[in-house]
């Protein structure tokens, strides 16, 4: 079965590989298409489509957008995303200016309760990418303050720990309508992070964003057991989304999580890749 991976992340926001060396990482493992979807930035795309035209291998052009969830947290995937809308490069600004403003603040928490971590290490660690938690935690682990990525999560970084400080993000209506300003599509990534009790509960919410212009949904995942991606394809069809998945891919930064295989066991079908071209060409057609 010709897979890809529709998520994954490189030096531009939080992961470990250059643009490039992860799409050459994507033909060695046998990808047919992979998509760069770095959080709010675009910044490594052109670096990882020159790399797949010299490589022949499909490299879709997408982002991550965090946004403003009911409960748990919420991320709003763009596929085939046009680099040069100024509407998305004016709203990746304002996100990505308010991520820079936090930085600072989880540095100051983290100095108070005695550990020495520093601006300049963390730009060290992102490489001149966006500076994110996750650059954080890999800090936290070469100071000896935690053993590993998850430890400085828990104890630290994620929400209500010692040195969390929220993170200014977009509603839905606003990440959808860019990413759709910029002709792609929108897509609901990782359902399971929602923390919603049952599938009804996660049924009203994706109600919601379908009458706000969602696209698709993020069945194969992960995190995602067999069970749940059934009942996440089965649900996705309902509401006449497009079935898509990726691994979350970050490299070192989550070194449990493979290229294309995610934890060891997950295939994600090519056809995903065929449905949203579908789907873009009949939004094409309608518009």
């Amino acid at each position: 079965m010709e897979t890809c991976d529709l998520h994954t992340h490189t030096t531009a926001s939080d992961g470990s590989d250059s643009p490039k060396d992860l799409v050459k990482l994507a033909t060695e493992v046998g990808l047919k298409a992979i998509s760069i979807t770095d959080h709010d930035t675009i910044e490594g795309l052109d670096e990882a489509i020159s790399m797949g035209n010299a490589l022949g291998i499909n490299v879709i052009p997408g982002v991550e957008l965090s946004v403003i969830a009911p409960k748990g947290n919420m991320h709003i995937l763009g596929y085939f995303i046009r680099q040069d809308s100024e509407h998305l490069k004016a709203t990746l600004g304002i996100v990505q200016q308010a991520r820079a403003n936090r930085n600072p603040k989880i540095i100051k928490k983290l100095n108070e309760l005695g550990i020495p971590i520093s601006l300049e290490m963390l730009e060290q660690l992102s490489k001149g990418g966006q500076i994110g938690r996750p650059h954080f935690a890999r800090a936290l682990v070469e100071l000896g303050a935690v053993k590993n990525v998850q430890e400085a999560f828990e104890k630290y970084l994620k929400r209500g720990a010692k040195a969390y400080v929220p993170k200014s993000v977009l509603s839905p209506e606003e990440a959808i309508e860019t990413i759709h300003m910029a002709g792609g599509l929108a897509v609901l990534a990782h359902p399971f992070s929602l923390k919603c009790e049952n599938i009804t509960e996660l049924k009203g919410i994706v109600e919601g964003l379908v009458e706000r212009g969602l696209d698709g949904m993020e069945c194969y995942y992960s995190e995602h057991s067999p069970s749940f991606t059934q009942s996440l394809i089965e649900l996705a069809n309902s509401f006449g989304l497009v079935v898509t998945g990726g691994t979350d891919y970050h490299g070192k930064a989550k070194p449990y999580i493979h290229l294309g295989r995610g934890k060891g066991n997950l295939s994600i079908p090519y056809d995903c890749v065929k449905d949203l071209n579908n789907r873009l060409e009949e939004k094409a057609f309608h518009a």
